[in-house]
């Protein structure tokens, strides 16, 4: 299995809307991506200044179907909106054995 995670910090103009908006969206991939088997979001709670705002938690069965993901017109209308409103984000993939 393939884990992908993605930590959002966001624009401060508007943010708790902006967060909910890309939570809510990132979420719905999940009934629109086949290849997606699971799907976790959170929003952060944690004042320190290392912590992020937003988190993706995901999972594929494999390297092939995280690159159908990534590509999916279906995803990539929501990287635009997170393009628009966060100003950095990090990510890591890892095989889960």
């Amino acid at each position: 299995m393939i884990v992908h995670i993605v930590m959002f910090k966001f624009k401060d103009e508007n943010k708790a809307l902006n967060m909910a908006k890309v939570k809510s969206k990132l979420e719905k991939l999940e009934e629109k991506i086949n290849v997606l088997k699971s799907m976790e979001v959170g929003i952060n709670f944690n004042e320190s200044e290392r912590a992020f705002d937003l988190s993706l938690y995901s999972t594929f069965d494999s390297e092939s179907d995280l690159k159908i993901y990534a590509a999916h017109e279906e995803h990539l209308k929501v990287v635009e909106l997170i393009k628009e409103v966060t100003i950095e984000s990090k990510v890591v993939d890892y095989i889960l054995d």
